[in-house]
């Protein structure tokens, strides 16, 4: 009852989604309308790209706004009188990449271009957004002034990309050629904020919680600080995900069962898929979901070839075998969601994932310092700089980084997937034999 209930409610829900979709028609001709700047703007090489909400419907459009000085300075929470030529959403593919079904699961109702002439800034005001885009704003600004602190600490624009993207969500400001870098390398998890960067904050509040009889109050105070930073970040997918985890795992934990499971895992994705169901077609809901049921079945798995007393007796070995098993789990699981969307598989992940990991953990904690700690930006920098060439490297001058042009269909997926589940499923079954 409760699995036709679940159902049901995902249905009507989709349903409801798919409607408002279907139901916004924009005129052929160009249209005056009021709107309030709801992303950090990125510049392209023409136009300056920001996700605009019009005042009013509350509709979300991909807005592209002629680059010139005017738009250089446009800001986050900014409103605009802007008259354009709205579109609907476009069916531009890469690969397999669907920009239209992208567009669509993260709610845009359309996109358009903005000419020059045709926007000025308007008095500072919300009105016309529901409570709930006013909230997200609200954090958003926030965010946009911690960057600002970030640029005044002298860090140099590759680094300031980096350091924005892992711990504040914000991708703006990478280049092309940047990004390639930690796409080849097999580094691109690193700039999605995931359960690797929220587990790493939840393990620092915790550290803070030290005597149990003021954990039954505290631990719900830490769960509202990891939603507060998923708002701050703009709650993609991943986030989301890893912050229902972790409200689950903390829920737990006050009844003494505080341990990760597939039902949790379950219970995280039927949580979700009931806010959005689109979130099911969303790449990074995929891959985050992949990755953790494959360290929660296929990692226990790997554990089991080296003795658990000897690696207790050595743990410097135990953290490096445990690094090494988490890491082929979730390659294992979204390596092949990562060849159907993109083409590439790294051959690097595991080198990668010991350079980038200790650096991840090192980057949050410098970049929570320099916040506070201006003076700090200096080590921040220099590991920032590090990773940065030592990546580079990796995805330049090692030969063979990566596996291109993979492109595999659907059926090819779905059957890697089959191939996979069907190892475990043997390599289970003898262990428990034996």
């Amino acid at each position: 009852m409760i699995l036709l209930a679940a159902a049901a409610l995902g249905a009507v829900s989709s349903a409801k989604v798919k409607q408002q979709h279907e139901l916004v028609e924009w005129p052929e001709d160009m249209v005056a309308y009021e709107a309030v700047i709801a992303s950090e703007p990125a510049e392209k090489p023409k136009t300056m790209g920001a996700d605009i909400i019009i005042a009013g419907s509350g509709n979300k459009l991909k807005a592209y706004i002629a680059k010139d000085d005017d738009s250089r300075r446009l800001a986050i929470g900014d409103r605009l009188l802007i008259e354009s030529r709205i579109e609907r959403n476009g069916t531009r593919q890469q690969g397999t990449f669907d920009y239209r079904r992208y567009l669509e699961v993260h709610g845009f109702s359309g996109q358009t271009f903005v000419r020059a002439a045709h926007w000025q800034r308007q008095e500072p005001s919300w009105d016309g957004l529901s409570l709930w885009q006013q909230i997200r704003l609200h954090f958003l600004c926030y965010r946009h002034q911690l960057l600002e602190r970030y640029r005044t600490t002298g860090v140099d624009r590759e680094a300031y990309a980096v350091v924005a993207a892992m711990t504040l969500g914000d991708k703006s400001a990478m280049t092309s050629e940047l990004k390639d870098v930690y796409a080849v390398s097999g580094a691109s998890h690193v700039l999605a904020l995931s359960g690797l960067h929220l587990g790493i904050i939840y393990l620092l509040l915790s550290m803070m919680i030290v005597r149990r009889r003021l954990r039954a109050v505290l631990q719900p105070l830490a769960v509202l600080a990891i939603w507060a930073f998923a708002l701050l970040v703009g709650l993609p997918s991943s986030v989301v995900r890893a912050s229902v985890m972790i409200s689950i795992f903390a829920l737990l934990s006050l009844t003494g069962h505080g341990r990760m499971s597939l039902n949790a895992l379950a219970l995280a994705a039927i949580i979700i898929l009931l806010a959005n169901p689109y979130s099911l077609f969303d790449v990074g809901f995929q891959l985050s979901f992949a990755a953790m049921l494959a360290i929660l079945t296929i990692q226990p798995l790997f554990e089991q070839v080296i003795s658990r007393k000897w690696l207790m007796d050595h743990p410097v070995l135990r953290r490096l075998w445990g690094l090494t098993t988490v890491s082929f789990a979730a390659q294992a699981g979204t390596a092949p969601l990562v060849a159907y969307y993109f083409g590439r598989f790294s051959t690097y992940f595991l080198l990668t994932n010991f350079i980038v990991i200790p650096a991840t953990t090192a980057i949050l904690y410098l970049a929570l310092a320099t916040l506070l700690l201006p003076m700090t930006g200096i080590a921040l920098l220099t590991v920032v700089d590090w990773l940065n060439k030592t990546l580079t490297f990796m995805a330049t001058r090692l030969p063979y980084p990566s596996i291109e042009g993979l492109h595999p269909t659907i059926l090819q997926t779905v059957m890697v997937y089959v191939i996979i589940v069907s190892l475990f499923l043997i390599i289970k079954k003898y262990d428990q034999h034996s």
